[in-house]
C-alpha cells in the first residue's frame, strides 16, 4: 500500500515538473508559430525576429516619405495646383493613409492575424506604387509642362491615374500600419519580465528605423525628385517597398504568431446591447456576482481576464445575470450576457478616448512639417555656398533629431528618469506624452519667428508684392524641424507604447489604428484650419494669411494659431492625464 502511494506521489511529481518544464519552454503569452502550434521560447521572437521587421518598416517608411515629403511640390509643379489646393490635397491623402488602418486593424483583430493582414496589404500598396511611378513617366500620363507662365492644367485622366495610384497607398498603408508595431511587440512574452522591457525598447528602435527611412527619402529622394526627374523618383520608393515585402517574408519561421480573437467591434455591440436590455437590473455591489468564466483564461482568444473597475457601472449591467438566465443555466448568448473581461475592454476604449483626442492637435501640428513649412521655405534663400537645398530636404533635420533623441532617450534618459521615478521604463507613457505636447508648442513659435523675421525682410527690401524669394537662408528652419523631430520621440513613441500597453489584449491592432487615427484627423483638422483661415482672411478681397505670394500674406499669424491651440491642448491633456485609471489584467 505504502509502495503505491509513493507511486502516486512520484507520478504527481513528473507530472509537475513537466508542466514546470514545458511552460519554461514555450512562451506564456499564448504565441504559437505559422501553422498554430505552441512556440519555443528559445529559438523565436524576441530580438532575434526583430530585424526583419524592422527592415520592413524601414524600407516602407521610405517608400512612403519618398512620396509625401515632396508630394507638395510634385502638385504645384507638375499638376500646377495653387498652395492652398496643394497643401490640402496633401493634407487630406495623409489623413486618409492614417484613416484606413481601422480596415487592417478590424481585419488582423478579428480574421486574418497581423500577419497576413501586412502581407496582403503589401501588395496592395506596391501596386499602388507603380501606378504612381507610370503617371510620372508615361507622356499620356503626366501634364505637358509650363510655357513662360502659362501653366495648362492636368486633364481629367492625368489626375485619375495620379490619384488612383496615391490612394491605392492609403489603402496598402492601412493594412500595414496599424500591425507592425503590434506585430513586432508580439516578439516579446508580456509574462516574461525581462522580456516586457525589451519591449519598450522595441518601441523606441521601431521609431528610429521609420526615421531611417524617412532620413534617405527627405535627402536623397528629395534630390532626385528634383535633379533627375519624378519617374526615377517615385521608382525608387517602388523598389524599396519591394525590398520591404521580402524583408517581411525572410523572417517568417522566427515570428511569434497571436492569434485573431474575433471581431471587437462586435464585441463592443454585445455589450451595449447587453447592458441596454439589462437597464433595469441592479449591479450587485459585490464584483464577484458579476458573470465570468471560471476557466484561468479569458473567453476571447488570445486575451487575458481583465479585473474589473468601478467606472462606467452602467455598462456592468451586461454582465448581470438574470434570474432567468440562472433558471435556464443559459450563459452562452453574448447578446444578453458578457463576461467582465468584455465589458472592461469597452470601458479601456472610454477611458482612452481623452487621451487619445489630444493626440489630434499633435498631429495638425506634426502636418506643417509637408506641407507650410515646405512653402515657407520655398520663398526663402535656399542656395548654401554653391549647393541649392530643397525646401522639402529641409524635413531632413526632423529625422536627424529623432534618430538624435531615440539613442539619447533610451539610452540616458531613461536610467536617469528610472532613478528618480523607479519606472522601469523612466517616464510612464502619459508623463512622455506630455513632454512632447509641450515641445510642439515650442516648435510652431519657432516657425512663427522665423516668419516675422522673414516678412520685415521682405518689407525692408520693397519685395512684398513680388512673388520671390526673400534672402533669408532657409537653414532658419531648422530649429522648428529640430524642436518638431525631439516633440516626435516623445509623443509619437509614447503613444505607440500607451496604445499597445493599456489596450486589451485581443484589440491591440485596433488601438494601434486608433492612435493613427489621430494622425488622420490631426491632417483633416490642419486642412480644416486651412480652410476657414483663408475663408474669413480673404472676406471683401482681401490678401489673406496665406495667398499664393506669400510676401504678401501672414503665415506667422497662423503658426502663432498652431501654437495657442497646442497651449490649450497640452493643459487639457494634463487634466486628462490626471485623472486616467490604468487598465489590470489577470
Amino acid at each position: 500500500m505504502g509502495s503505491q502511494e509513493e507511486e502516486e506521489v512520484r507520478s504527481l511529481l513528473e507530472t509537475g515538473l513537466l508542466q514546470n518544464e514545458n511552460s519554461d519552454l514555450h512562451t506564456g503569452d499564448g504565441s504559437v508559430d505559422i501553422h498554430g502550434k505552441p512556440v519555443l521560447r528559445s529559438n523565436t521572437g524576441n530580438w532575434r525576429a526583430c530585424p526583419f521587421i524592422l527592415g520592413t518598416e524601414c524600407c516602407e517608411r521610405l517608400a512612403y516619405y519618398g512620396i509625401a515629403t515632396n508630394l507638395v511640390t510634385y502638385l504645384t509643379s507638375k499638376l500646377h495646383e495653387g498652395n492652398v489646393s496643394a497643401a490640402r490635397n496633401v493634407t487630406t491623402w495623409q489623413g486618409t493613409c492614417y484613416l484606413t488602418p481601422l480596415i487592417g486593424a478590424v481585419l488582423a483583430d478579428a480574421y486574418c492575424g497581423r500577419y497576413w493582414t501586412i502581407a496582403v496589404f503589401s501588395t496592395i500598396y506596391f501596386i499602388g506604387m507603380c501606378t504612381l511611378t507610370l503617371s510620372a513617366t508615361v507622356p499620356a500620363f503626366k501634364p505637358a509642362d509650363c510655357v513662360g507662365s502659362v501653366c495648362p492644367p492636368a486633364t481629367t485622366a492625368q489626375y485619375a491615374v495620379f490619384f488612383f495610384g496615391l490612394y491605392l497607398i492609403a489603402l496598402g498603408t492601412g493594412g500595414i500600419k496599424p500591425c507592425v508595431s503590434s506585430f513586432g511587440a508580439d516578439q516579446f512574452d508580456d509574462t516574461d519580465p525581462k522580456e516586457r522591457v525589451k519591449k519598450g525598447s522595441f518601441f523606441n528602435w521601431f521609431y528610429f528605423s521609420i526615421n531611417i527611412g524617412a532620413l534617405v527619402s527627405s535627402s536623397f529622394l528629395v534630390w532626385i525628385q528634383d535633379n533627375a526627374g519624378w519617374g526615377l523618383g517615385f521608382g525608387i520608393p517602388a523598389l524599396f517597398m519591394g525590398i520591404a515585402i521580402a524583408s517581411f517574408f525572410s523572417g517568417t519561421p522566427l515570428y511569434r504568431f497571436q492569434k485573431p480573437g474575433g471581431s471587437p467591434i462586435t464585441r463592443m455591440c454585445q455589450v451595449l446591447v447587453a447592458s441596454f436590455r439589462k437597464w433595469k437590473l441592479e449591479v450587485p455591489k459585490d464584483s464577484n456576482l458579476l458573470y465570468e468564466t471560471p476557466d484561468k483564461n479569458s473567453a476571447i482568444e488570445g486575451s487575458r481576464k481583465l479585473e474589473h473597475s468601478n467606472e462606467l457601472k452602467c455598462l456592468d449591467k451586461a454582465a448581470v445575470i438574470s434570474d432567468a438566465e440562472i433558471k435556464s443555466g443559459d450563459f452562452s448568448n453574448p447578446w444578453n450576457l458578457c463576461t467582465v473581461t468584455q465589458v472592461e475592454e469597452l470601458k479601456i476604449l472610454i477611458r482612452m478616448f481623452p487621451i487619445w483626442a489630444t493626440g489630434i492637435v499633435f498631429s495638425a501640428v506634426y502636418a506643417q512639417m509637408s506641407t507650410m513649412f515646405v512653402e515657407q521655405g520655398m520663398v526663402m534663400d535656399t542656395t548654401v555656398g554653391s549647393f541649392t537645398i530643397p525646401p522639402a530636404s529641409l524635413s531632413t533635420f526632423d529625422v536627424i533629431s529623432v534618430i538624435f533623441w531615440v539613442p539619447v532617450y533610451d539610452r540616458i534618459l531613461v536610467p536617469i528618469a528610472r532613478k528618480f521615478t523607479g519606472k522601469e521604463r523612466g517616464f510612464s507613457e502619459l508623463q512622455r506624452m506630455g513632454i512632447g505636447l509641450f515641445l510642439s508648442v515650442l516648435c510652431m513659435s519657432a516657425a512663427a519667428l522665423v516668419e516675422i523675421k522673414r516678412l520685415q525682410l521682405a518689407t525692408a527690401l520693397d519685395l512684398v508684392d513680388e512673388d520671390v524669394a526673400v534672402p533669408l537662408s532657409i537653414l532658419w528652419q531648422i530649429p522648428q524641424y529640430f524642436l518638431l523631430g525631439a516633440a516626435e520621440v516623445f509623443t509619437f513613441i509614447g503613444q505607440l507604447e500607451f496604445f499597445y500597453d493599456q489596450s486589451p489584449d485581443a484589440m491591440r491592432s485596433l488601438c494601434s489604428a486608433l492612435s493613427l487615427l489621430t494622425t488622420s484627423l490631426g491632417n483633416y483638422l490642419s486642412a480644416f484650419i486651412l480652410t476657414v483661415v483663408t475663408t474669413l482672411t480673404t472676406e471683401d478681397g482681401k490678401t489673406g494669411w496665406i495667398p499664393d505670394n506669400l510676401n504678401e500674406g501672414h503665415l506667422d499669424y497662423y503658426f502663432w494659431l498652431l501654437a495657442g491651440l497646442s497651449f490649450l491642448n497640452l493643459l487639457v491633456y494634463m487634466i486628462c492625464a490626471k485623472m486616467y485609471k490604468r487598465k489590470a489584467a489577470s
